[in-house]
């Protein structure tokens, strides 16, 4: 069975893509010209794993890289004073990790096949690429730069997801101790196209049509958004996320690694201006160290503690519903 090719089809009107959210991954399932991601939602323990049989983050920001040593966790955990007590305490024990049942999530794709699979926070093995491909899935790989691109292309994958730094959430980069730097997002579209010859979706920062229509002119397929659609009313995202995207008192959006040990842009509040100059690199740990926190922060309404992740358009978002947010990004199609 010959596996499922994909070509650009420029004689089709491209879209304006938004989110379908696992429940708890960050790699998303979408389909192609239908659905996809910025990645703006709270990542939620994406596998990462090593090995042709498995998602392999590598380079500088891998599991050996820098400030992943158990030690440098375990002390971020104890210089993160002043935190409530009782149910939202730190856990007790060592720093989990975990790979969020990936081998069982492949499975499941292999034995019950769905239209695509993306994929972020680093490569697939090949062979899974190989066997998903064989199932008639179309592979998609998230990249922030033209090299990550010719990775991508490597190990055979159908098209790719070009984020730029401006995307709120997590950073697809293959390298989470040294974040890409900020470039124009056409820009870097014009550099992956440069680099691979393989459909591009864009997305990272994408706030209005005219933003939309630049990413198309550059040469992407569709353009893709997340924080655009926070404040719709389909999202899932908290009310105290909601209200904060539009609170004159968030005003900055930042890369920290504080909540989750990834780099991922968010509203600077109180929990980012104290813990991001000693967050060490340490996903899913500090993800897990800081889960609980959270979680009783957004049930009390507490932004000074909350992962606000928000692009850099994110006062753009509105309260209405998503198919008139499409819509109005759609406008100078």
């Amino acid at each position: 069975m010959r596996a499922p090719q994909v070509k650009p089809h420029r004689q089709r009107a491209p879209r304006v893509l938004g989110p379908v959210r696992a429940r708890r991954c960050e790699d998303k399932t979408a389909a192609r010209r239908t659905d996809a991601a910025e990645h703006p939602g709270p990542s939620r323990g994406s596998p990462v794993h090593r090995g042709d049989g498995g998602l392999q983050e590598s380079s500088p920001g891998g599991r050996t890289g820098p400030g992943r040593s158990p030690g440098s966790r375990r002390r971020y955990g104890v210089r993160r004073t002043g935190a409530p007590r009782g149910p939202s305490a730190l856990p007790d024990g060592e720093p989990a990790e975990d790979d969020d049942h990936w081998r069982d999530k492949i499975d499941l794709l292999l034995a019950d096949p769905v239209p695509v699979v993306s994929f972020t926070f680093g490569l697939p093995g090949r062979s899974i690429v190989a066997e998903l491909r064989k199932a008639w899935t179309v592979v998609v790989q998230t990249v922030t730069s033209a090299d990550e691109a010719r990775r991508a292309a490597g190990i055979g994958v159908d098209a790719v997801i070009v984020q730029a730094s401006a995307a709120g959430g997590h950073s697809a980069t293959f390298t989470p101790a040294h974040p890409p730097g900020a470039l124009a997002l056409p820009e870097l579209i014009t550099r992956v196209r440069g680099a691979v010859p393989l459909p591009v979706i864009a997305a990272g920062g994408l706030a209005g049509p005219a933003d939309v229509a630049d990413v198309l002119a550059a040469g992407a397929e569709a353009a893709m958004v997340g924080t655009a659609l926070l404040r719709t009313d389909e999202s899932g995202a908290s009310a105290p996320h909601k209200a904060a995207l539009t609170d004159p008192a968030f005003d900055t959006t930042v890369i920290t690694r504080a909540f989750t040990g990834r780099p991922a842009r968010a509203l600077r509040n109180h929990f980012v201006e104290r813990y991001d100059r000693v967050a060490p690199v340490g996903y899913p740990a500090l993800h897990h160290l800081t889960g609980r926190l959270r979680r009783a922060a957004t049930a009390a309404g507490d932004t000074r503690l909350i992962h606000l992740w928000a692009g850099t358009g994110h006062r753009h978002a509105r309260t209405e519903p998503a198919a008139r947010t499409f819509a109005r990004l759609a406008g100078r199609l």
